[in-house]
């Protein structure tokens, strides 16, 4: 085994314990209200998303920002009036179907980006992060929110007003790894987690964290695939408030109905829960929650 070559070189992490799920985060039973949509007519619909007339390539991945190549390209948000394209390229050393190395490796080379449609100019805003995720544009366009999931915290990056070029901590320790943030009509955010960091209870992610070398042994035995069959499913959609605060949580321990959900759409009334690995979309009244 000594002589097996591990595809990551992890460091180690730290976190500070995780909060206990109690109040607004004490488990419940509400996502298994939902409704499975399209069931085996879809591949991982990680997000959900209006889209209608042309479709056209405004930047290649292919072409370096900084220098550096973007390997995964993320999620976005974009500006009322068009101009501005804000999104997150997770990597440039792994790519999308790499995810779970990425998290365990704990690479800090993921970034924030600005692309201007009009001049086509492309700005790094932030970089050095580590697994930078889903991202939303704030109501007022004066700053986008940045989960940088392998920390367990999203970010904060102000792109206009008094704070211009500033960042912050919008709210960090959270109760699961975060995946897409989106907004909720009650002024707050959505967002979509798929692996809980349980408190009381284990989490396998924190425990590796201090230990690369565990992380190191198991990858040089084990597939991606093979790994994952170790990481209880557990979906939990946050409710933030504007500042950050948690609001309210839906939860389907074991991933019974809502499986490795990864965002929240609200519309309507309802909610559209997307997976980055289950065939089907979920709609959740939120009447009935």
């Amino acid at each position: 085994m000594v002589l097996l070559e591990s595809p990551i070189d992890p460091q180690p992490l730290s976190f500070k314990e995780p909060p206990f799920l109690h109040g607004v985060l004490h488990p419940n039973k509400k996502l298994r209200q939902a409704n499975r949509l399209f069931e085996n007519q879809l591949i991982g619909p990680e997000s959900i998303a209006h889209i209608g007339g042309e479709v056209k390539l405004l930047l290649s991945s292919e072409t370096p920002i900084e220098g550096k190549k973007m390997s995964f390209v993320n999620d976005l948000t974009v500006t009322q009036d068009g101009r501005k394209i804000y999104f997150t390229d997770s990597s440039s050393k792994w790519q999308r179907r790499d995810y779970l190395l990425l998290i365990m490796e704990g690479t800090a080379d993921g970034r924030l980006l600005e692309y201007d449609t009009e001049t086509k100019e492309v700005k790094v805003l932030m970089d050095q992060l580590r697994f930078p995720n889903g991202i939303q544009l704030s109501p007022a366009e004066d700053f986008v929110l940045v989960a940088e999931t392998t920390m367990a915290r999203i970010r904060r990056f102000y792109v206009s007003g008094l704070m211009k070029g500033g960042a912050d901590m919008f709210s960090e320790n959270l109760p699961g790894y975060p995946d897409n943030i989106r907004p909720s009509s009650s002024g707050g955010y959505w967002v979509g987690m798929a692996t809980i960091r349980s408190n009381p209870g284990f989490s396998m992610l924190d425990f590796l964290s201090e230990r690369p070398w565990i992380k190191k042994v198991i990858f040089k035995l084990f597939s991606q695939e093979m790994v994952m069959k170790f990481v209880p499913p557990y979906s939990l959609i946050l409710e933030l408030s504007d500042s950050g605060v948690f609001q309210r949580s839906l939860h389907d321990p074991n991933g019974l109905v809502a499986t490795y959900v990864s965002e929240a759409h609200e519309h309507d009334g309802y909610l559209y829960l997307g997976s980055f690995r289950s065939p089907f979309l979920c709609q959740l009244s939120l009447k009935s929650v």
